[in-house]
């Protein structure tokens, strides 16, 4: 099943007072270099320094007393971890959290400063689901997906909520794609209430699961990509494969180095820290401008979680 509009709204309902409603903010800069006017909704402004809050806040809320009682449990590269960490927190629940051990430092310090119990596994979905279903039996938390979830995506889908009534009319509205939850609710957010303006994902060549699976048809998967935007290494689902195939214009690819000149550039001429899993987006917008040239373009900044001691221009 997919959220609906009602969904989303009582969505917004649960998070207002608690997550940030974050500002979106131009720069003459960055529409000189893409032709096009862009509004740029900074999502690194968020709890947690993600937009993943939203989707974890609207999860843990939603659970009775009942099914919060033994906690919540989950798998993530990192932001969705640590917003949940945080949401749990919030409510006063255990929250256990599996994570790559190869996830950025950084996000592994937040999960256990919101006080998740953290528990690393081998880089691979495999495993990070295996010990998510190994803590579950053994402590009959809740399982709260990153993404394939209604109630997840239903949350995620309150950013494109506030851009639109922020923004106005949008001609495009370009988001990354992961495991989907995010563009999931862009697409079905835009579809209710904007459904001139094209949604569009963007992704690491490294990682192209999404445009692989939305040029052919059908879903395909990732196997442990290397890409530099670690927020960006899961793979869709069949619900949120369903959701972009019906409502996505289409998915736009760049590479590694476009990803790293883009968070730069953001930097720059922003003064943002922006993680490389946020900029990719804005990498997008500069890899394929025939696209978006002359339009009113939405690009979200999805979050700001950054090692300083590993930056990429170092």
């Amino acid at each position: 099943m997919a959220p609906t509009l009602a969904d989303i709204r009582s969505a917004a309902g649960r998070l207002a007072g608690t997550a940030h409603r974050t500002p979106v903010l131009t720069s003459a800069s960055l529409d000189a270099l893409t032709g096009a006017t862009l509004h740029c909704k900074c999502e690194n402004f968020q709890k947690g320094g993600a937009y993943k809050f939203r989707g974890a806040l609207n999860a843990v809320r939603a659970l009775t007393d009942e099914q919060a009682r033994h906690g919540v449990v989950t798998h993530s590269s990192g932001n969705h971890a640590t917003c949940l960490a945080l949401a749990a927190r919030q409510r006063g629940i255990p929250a256990y959290i599996v994570v790559p051990r190869n996830s950025p430092l950084i996000k592994q310090r937040a999960i256990t400063a919101y006080g998740g119990q953290l528990t690393l596994c081998e880089p691979t979905l495999t495993a990070r689901q295996a010990e998510a279903d190994r803590i579950q039996r053994e402590t009959g938390a809740v399982f709260i997906h990153p993404y394939d979830d209604p109630v997840v995506i239903a949350g995620q889908a309150t950013v494109a909520l506030e851009l639109l009534e922020q923004a106005g009319p949008l001609d495009a509205l370009v988001g990354p794609v992961s495991g989907g939850g995010l563009l999931s609710g862009l697409c079905l957010a835009a579809a209710a209430l904007a459904p001139q303006t094209e949604v569009w994902g963007a992704e690491p060549a490294l990682a192209d699961d999404a445009f692989r699976s939305f040029r052919e048809g059908r879903l395909l998967t990732n196997t442990n990509p290397a890409t530099i935007a670690d927020g960006l290494r899961a793979s869709l689902s069949e619900r949120t494969f369903g959701i972009i195939r019906r409502h996505a214009r289409g998915i736009i690819t760049v590479t590694e180095e476009q990803i790293i000149a883009a968070m730069r550039l953001v930097w720059e001429r922003m003064k943002l820290v922006v993680e490389p899993s946020g900029v990719v987006p804005l990498a997008a917008v500069l890899a394929a401008p025939e696209q978006f040239r002359g339009r009113r373009v939405g690009v979200i900044f999805t979050g700001g979680n950054v090692d300083l001691d590993k930056l990429p221009w170092q």
